[in-house]
């Protein structure tokens, strides 16, 4: 399993992945599950991946030699906004499928892949996406300014307590790493090396790429400390006194 979460900011997108990968208790490996598409200052977009890496890896490819969108061939480089980069993300998801999805179905297995997708082109905001196994999308908003792939449910709450699109870039990181954290502890199918990634707004570069391991000093402090944090806050609670 894996999980992997995407923040839209006023200041730009952070988006941070798990390196695991699990075929059984004896099979546990390691692969990248975030992709990045870069363009001499015109666009900066970051791709997380979760499902069968088969798929995953299979729909990476694809975008990378094209994939035909409104009648032609069409790449991350070349798409005019965030909505048609979705729109491509999810034409190549449904182009595995018609080639893989009978074969996997043959063999019991369901196709499984969704895909965050963040970044700016040009002079457009910032954009953030979910696209599902079925090729269709949903985009973050200033409402849910958070989207989530995998196993998502360990790291929501400290993001819906606290985050909102004014947060600062460096914040966000912060939240995304405890977010992160919360996973790490509660699903062992979740696992280190994290991925982290940072676009900031109007940079139309990846201002912040950073692989970090058990060995990273603020991911070790961070999660020392937000433990202790919370112990101190439960401790500071006051017991009902309809206990008696």
């Amino acid at each position: 399993m894996t999980y992997c979460v995407g923040l839209l900011l006023d200041a730009g997108v952070v988006t941070l992945s798990d390196t695991r990968t699990n075929a059984g208790v004896d099979n546990i490996s390691t692969f990248g599950k975030t992709f990045l598409v870069e363009n001499g200052g015109e666009r900066a977009l970051v791709l997380n991946t979760a499902g069968n890496l088969a798929v995953t890896q299979a729909v990476w490819n694809l975008l990378q030699e094209g994939v035909v969108l409104d009648g032609q061939v069409q790449t991350l480089q070349q798409v005019p906004s965030m909505f048609r980069a979705a729109q491509l993300v999810g034409a190549a998801v449904r182009a595995v499928f018609e080639a893989d999805g009978p074969t996997l179905r043959a063999q019991g297995l369901g196709f499984d892949v969704s895909i965050l997708l963040g970044g700016q082109i040009g002079e457009q905001p910032p954009r953030l996406f979910l696209i599902y196994a079925a090729g269709n999308f949903i985009e973050a908003t200033a409402e849910t300014p958070f989207l989530q792939i995998g196993e998502h449910k360990y790291g929501k709450p400290i993001l819906d307590r606290v985050l909102n699109p004014a947060t600062p870039l460096a914040d966000g990181v912060t939240l995304a790493l405890i977010s992160m954290d919360s996973t790490l502890r509660s699903n062992l199918t979740v696992g280190l090396p994290i991925d982290l990634t940072v676009i900031r707004r109007d940079a139309l570069a990846h201002t912040l790429r950073r692989r970090i391991d058990e060995g990273d000093p603020y991911f070790a402090f961070l999660r020392q400390r937000w433990s202790e944090s919370l112990r101190e806050a439960y401790q500071a609670l006051p017991r009902p006194d309809w206990l008696g």
